[in-house]
This record gives C-alpha cells, structure tokens and sequence, in this order.
C-alpha cells in the first residue's frame, strides 16, 4: 500500500511541466546545442594537439636558425653542410653512398 503513494509522487513529479522544460533543456544543452559538453571537449582536445605542433615548429626553427648561424659563419662549414645533405662534389669527384 505504501508503493502507490510513493509511485503517484514519482509520476506527479516526471510529469510536472517545469521538469519536462528542464530535462528537455539539459539534455539539449549537453547534446545538441553548438556549445554542448561533446563539442567543447572535441575544440580543447584540437586546442592541445595545436600546441603540441606548434611546439615542436618552434623547435624546428630554432634548429634551423642555429644551422644558418653556423653555415654562415664558415665557408667550410657550408661546403661541408652541402656535401652530406645535397650530395655536391668537386669535380673529378666520384661519391658512394653506403645505406645501412
């Protein structure tokens, strides 16, 4: 006897419309809202794999700038640099390349 007291309760409760605007609204705003949880938690996912690009190009610049530093500074230094990465030669010059 007890349970239906408490079950009409529950019912006049779910069915009050000031629930059902507020159910509604929340699911709305954690769904289907262009600001929802999901969409939020999708933008600050990318806002971190941006910064760790941008990370590592910062690195990638300095590394550069300190090459231009250094191929600048020597002309054997540059000779050197165009050697191992271009493959330039003297002429009369044969190059092997050993690939391991």
């Amino acid at each position: 006897m007890q349970e239906q007291p408490f079950l009409q309760k529950i019912l006049k409760i779910v069915t009050n419309i000031y629930f059902l605007t507020g159910v509604t609204f929340l699911i709305w705003m954690l769904f289907f809202d262009s600001n929802s949880v999901i969409s939020n938690y999708k933008k600050n996912q990318k806002i971190e794999d941006l910064k760790l690009e941008e990370a590592y190009y910062q690195n990638q610049i300095l590394e550069i700038e300190e090459n231009m530093n250094e191929l600048s500074s020597s002309a054997k230094q540059l000779e050197k640099f165009a050697r191992e990465k271009y493959m330039f030669k003297k002429k009369g010059e044969d190059i092997y390349l050993i690939e391991e």
